[in-house]
């Protein structure tokens, strides 16, 4: 008898649970489609992407979800490769009937993408880097991007070279859709600053030996080095830097190095490395005033209390796109259309990564103003503007 009681309690809790639920989630779900590179080369720049937007999506739907709407995240793995990434974008706009889509995670994937969304009208949120990909803006009308520009990063680079005498420098990028974009740029933009690239190495992303690469390099006598890189190569680059007596010559990473991991895996061959970054990487030495330390403050001990490991620009890549998706649907409901619109006129959006200001002629919103030079001491982050 006592066990019939029990029972019976326990399937009436159920039944109050399950009411309490459909009550507080009486619409449908509002489906937000996600494509990371959870796995594969680039998968230290998904993982932490699939955690903060999960995180994020839990954090909605306990606090009641959108106007009674539950968020479903649908988050797909396209594996570091193009193909894959295109497939779960078709799948997430044919089959799950998504409103909106954040990522992919690289620049190469996110090109490829591009095209798809853009036939089928979905609006799309990158979380990679390369400014082609929603530049011209007149064939990305629904293509949208978080990540900083690599043409903000060089600027930043380069001016921040300049303040400190620096005019001849050699540069070595990795063969991808990420290091074919930075060169670019850094080609681009050095007569501007006056800077002289007296070394144009380049690398794929599955060389093992950068030897060659840096002595070259130093035959040429710069004043300082940049590599553009992510993965592997970017770790690399630094030891080899160091390896070969190089340190005196200042050292520049891309901001794909904004992982506090890749010091860590370096360790002592960190030490020195500048890299320009937006500031959630630096949140807790930011100035009180700095209009994004509440967002990133919050951000960072939530994620960090969850997972036990610190947060990266490539988590804040996730946070941003997460949020704006999520204020877009709260503002216009699920409307593909509409929510194209929404971002396209968003303003003073405070993210991890900057404030965001888009506008039908700009689908980044970023300037090099958001972002912040850093470098490695004693093992930590420090400013260093």
């Amino acid at each position: 008898m006592k066990s019939c009681v029990k029972l019976f309690c326990r399937l009436l809790v159920a039944v109050m649970f399950f009411s309490a639920a459909v009550t507080a989630f009486a619409g449908e779900p509002y489906r937000i489609g996600a494509v990371f590179s959870v796995t594969g080369v680039a998968s230290f720049l998904g993982e932490p992407e699939k955690k903060t937007a999960e995180m994020i999506a839990e954090k909605v739907n306990a606090s009641g979800g959108i106007k009674g709407h539950p968020v479903e995240l649908i988050v797909y793995d396209d594996e570091s490769d193009a193909t894959k990434a295109i497939l779960a974008v078709r799948r997430l706009i044919k089959k799950d009937n998504v409103a909106v889509i954040i990522g992919p995670t690289r620049s190469g994937e996110s090109l490829a993408v591009a095209p798809v969304v853009e036939k089928e009208q979905v609006p799309l949120i990158s979380c990679a880097a390369s400014y082609k990909i929603v530049t011209p803006v007149e064939e990305r009308r629904w293509v949208f991007k978080v990540a900083p520009s690599d043409s903000h990063v060089v600027q930043k680079m380069y001016e921040f070279m300049v303040a400190r005498g620096i005019k001849r420098i050699g540069i070595m990028t990795v063969s991808t859709g990420y290091g074919s974009s930075g060169r670019e740029e850094l080609l681009r933009y050095a007569p501007q600053y006056g800077i002289e690239i007296v070394a144009d190495e380049r690398y794929g992303p599955k060389d093992t030996d950068l030897t060659a690469q840096l002595t070259k390099i130093r035959s040429k006598d710069p004043q300082a080095i940049v590599n553009w890189s992510v993965g592997p190569t970017q770790i690399l680059a630094a030891k080899t830097w160091k390896q070969l007596g190089m340190g005196d010559i200042p050292f520049f990473q891309s901001h794909g190095f904004g992982n506090k991991k890749n010091i860590e895996m370096l360790g002592a061959d960190a030490e020195g490395i500048f890299v320009p970054l937006p500031p959630i990487v630096v949140g807790p030495i930011l100035p009180e005033d700095h209009p994004q330390k509440r967002v990133i403050m919050e951000h960072t001990g939530e994620y960090e209390a969850r997972y036990n490991e610190p947060v990266s620009s490539f988590g804040g890549h996730a946070w941003d796109a997460m949020k704006l998706a999520l204020a877009a649907l709260e503002a216009v409901g699920p409307d593909r259309a509409a929510i194209r619109d929404f971002i396209e006129n968003t303003k003073g959006f405070v993210g991890q990564l900057g404030v965001f200001n888009f506008s039908p002629a700009d689908h980044n919103g970023l300037s090099k103003k958001d972002l912040i030079m850093v470098q490695v001491k004693n093992g930590e982050w420090t400013i260093v503007e």
